[in-house]
């Protein structure tokens, strides 16, 4: 467990806050590029890291990130006017560029001066691969740009990314995915012969009820871990999968590399992006239109509002079980809710809370076990991190190595008794010249 005031610094990413100080350090993903389809067109309302936001694609195709509040006297600035490469203010017309200069100041007599103090607060964007990326920090020049796979493979290589809302602290939902056993439980069928559910993937079925083993290593760019089981055939089976700071993980999931985001928008709501990349290939016919429209199968996405925090959220929800279905549950699957991208994931950590009921769970009253070990691990990573930034100004490696990422993830079938983290380090590398590792025994299907 944790005492109250680490979980509060885990969690906690406003303005002035460890962790929130920490990730604005970072490049991190904020909307899909399919976001904003054309030059001049409409503006968007983006909350990030508690932070009220506007973005939009200028006349240039630059994607700019500006405050919503005008600097002038507070006006909403989604309600101005993308043109001639800035937004104008629909209040008093100020007009500010993707950097945050005003351009404009048509209120101020000729030969006004004033033009040249007055900015908004901008951040800098980047459009790759079907993602736009936001720095928020505070350096005057940002970090270098992060060469994962997923930035720095050709643009057909790598999917349309898949967004999913959920309405928890981002934390919890990111310490799904640093939780193998959880595989064996949340999305295996009952039997290997259960039929399929109407809705969503047929799961797991694991006929070994052993646990796997759990070797976990600390890294200067996160952590990774094993996740082995021993093979009916004497070989062992190892699934490895990644953290790296601030919030990215990768997932073992089929010869694609997996790159996933938990993006807060604010303490209680964060976006998990999910991008698969191909570094043999381009991405499979169908792949990009199935990422963009993963949900549909469970009713798509609500029709958004004003709020950002509509964005992406699915029509199964916490406030209809998620879809739960009892006789599928009954019949076929451990767990009754439809096996659609995270779904199931998001259903076991939204509904975590403290006593004040905010979606932010009190670790205080936990009780861990020796399948955490991955999970307590990452904890005292970022604890550790945003520590280190707030008492000494170091950051983790990750920020200004931007080669420090280039890691994979994989499922491994090796002999037994053998160094793995050896024999898998080629194949750990993005730059090791091999291809994903996908290696899948029978006894999972």
């Amino acid at each position: 467990m944790l005492s109250h005031e680490d979980n509060e610094l885990l969690c906690r990413v406003g303005r002035g806050t460890p962790m929130g100080n920490l990730i604005r350090e970072f490049w991190f993903p904020a909307l899909p590029s399919r976001e904003f389809p054309e030059t001049d067109g409409d503006i968007k309302r983006m909350r990030l890291l508690g932070e009220d936001l506007v973005m939009f694609r200028d006349s240039n195709g630059n994607v700019g990130a500006l405050a919503e509040a005008c600097p002038h006297r507070g006006a909403s600035m989604y309600f101005g006017r993308n043109e001639s490469a800035g937004i104008r203010c629909p209040y008093h017309g100020w007009k500010f560029d993707v950097t945050g200069k005003c351009v404009d100041m048509p209120t101020e007599p000729e030969g006004s001066t004033f033009i040249n103090k007055v900015r908004a607060r901008a951040y800098p964007c980047r459009d790759v691969n079907k993602m736009v990326w936001i720095y928020m920090g505070e350096r005057d020049t940002p970090p270098p740009f992060p060469n994962y796979e997923v930035n720095t493979l050709p643009y057909d290589h790598v999917s349309e990314p898949n967004v999913m809302m959920e309405e928890a602290n981002w934390v919890q939902n990111m310490e799904g995915d640093l939780d193998s056993i959880h595989l064996d439980w949340v999305h295996k069928r009952l039997s290997k012969d259960a039929p399929p559910p109407p809705l969503g993937t047929h799961g797991f079925y694991n006929p070994d009820p052993k646990p796997p083993i759990f070797d976990v290593h600390r890294t200067d760019y996160g952590a990774f871990y094993s996740a082995m089981r021993h093979m009916q055939d004497g070989q062992e089976w190892h699934r490895i999968n990644q953290f790296i700071f601030p919030f990215f993980t990768m997932i073992s999931a089929g010869p694609a590399v997996n790159f996933r985001s938990f993006v807060p928008l604010d303490d209680h709501h964060a976006m998990l992006i999910t991008q698969a990349a191909f570094p043999d290939h381009p991405v499979p016919e169908g792949m990009d239109h199935t990422m963009e429209h993963g949900f549909d199968e469970v009713g798509g996405y609500i029709e958004r509002t004003h709020d950002p925090r509509s964005y992406f959220m699915t029509v199964a929800n916490k406030r209809n079980d998620y879809w739960l279905d009892r006789k599928v549950q009954k019949d076929r699957m451990f767990c009754g809710i439809p096996f659609v991208m995270n779904l199931p994931d998001r259903a076991m950590t939204e509904l975590m809370c403290n006593a004040e009921g905010e979606p932010l769970y009190d670790r205080t009253q936990e009780h861990l076990g020796t399948s955490d070990v991955f999970v307590i691990a990452v904890r005292r990573q970022l604890l550790k991190a945003a520590k280190t930034l707030r008492d000494t100004g170091k950051v983790p490696v990750n920020v200004d190595d931007p080669n420090a990422g280039r890691v994979r993830m994989g499922s491994f079938l090796l002999e037994a008794g053998c160094d793995w983290i050896q024999e898998t380090a080629i194949r750990r590398s993005a730059d090791g010249g091999e291809s994903v590792a996908a290696d899948v025994p029978l006894i999972i299907e």
